[in-house]
């Protein structure tokens, strides 16, 4: 299908059952954080109604699309400019029945969409409290990095209120972040199940955390075992080049 791309629009080949994304090359592109969090959150069930919070151009849930047989993904954007870019690669993936999106602020979804209906949410949230790091003058970019629009805590809400009962949440965020992370979804009722660690090598510090929640589940957490990116000659590990089906 040929799309009108934009000024500064180009078409990324993600090499995984012909499905492609389209990124604006002076903005905020999808990083690895997303392509982990998409294999995270492979094993949702056949069939789920998902919900992608701030889904940005639509990486993950595009990739959900061919990693899982979901029945239906809603992306939420906030972002016009982003949305309508995300809007035309699901033109570019003919996954129209699959996959819709939604121009708004994940804050009015409770006037939109019935609450406890949804079987998956899965998001990569903005990482910065706002007022804090490096703010990048770009809108578009602070809107992705910080959280200028909805904190965390607006994120954890809205996936409590969306999900059905047992209904799982999966999240990509930064290690410091940790203690407020389970904090608030204790407080929301989302249980805490699944986490795991990410780092760039066996040197370093961790720098992303993966984590699944069930709504409404018993206490018990499983702390799964580190993902290393690269390893000590520099090149991506076995593991990695499996997530992006370099074998």
């Amino acid at each position: 299908m040929e799309i009108k791309l934009d000024e500064n629009e180009k078409i990324e080949d993600l090499q995984f059952k012909s499905l492609k994304i389209i990124q604006n090359k002076k903005g905020f592109c999808f990083g690895i954080d997303s392509i982990l969090l998409s294999d995270f959150a492979k094993q949702i069930k056949k069939d789920s109604k998902v919900i992608d919070l701030g889904t940005g151009t639509g990486i993950i849930a595009t990739l959900l699309c061919g990693k899982t047989e979901l029945k239906e993904i809603i992306g939420i954007e906030k972002q016009k400019e982003v949305y309508e870019m995300a809007q035309k690669s699901i033109q570019l993936n003919q996954l129209e029945n699959k996959f819709k999106i939604i121009h708004e602020d994940i804050k009015n979804l409770d006037k939109i969409l019935e609450k406890n209906t949804f079987d998956a949410i899965v998001t990569n949230p903005p990482y910065k409290k706002k007022n804090t790091g490096i703010i990048n003058e770009e809108e578009k970019k602070i809107i992705s990095r910080h959280e200028t629009t909805a904190t965390l805590e607006d994120f954890i809400k809205v996936a409590k209120d969306l999900l059905k009962d047992k209904g799982e949440f999966y999240m990509v965020h930064r290690p410091d972040r940790l203690v407020d992370i389970l904090s608030l979804m204790r407080n929301y009722k989302i249980e805490p199940k699944i986490l795991r660690f990410v780092y760039s090598n066996e040197e370093c510090e961790p720098k992303l955390i993966l984590i699944k929640g069930i709504k409404n589940a018993r206490p018990f957490l499983n702390v799964e075992k580190n993902l290393y990116i690269y390893d000590k000659s520099g090149n991506y590990t076995q593991e990695i080049n499996e997530i992006y089906h370099k074998y």
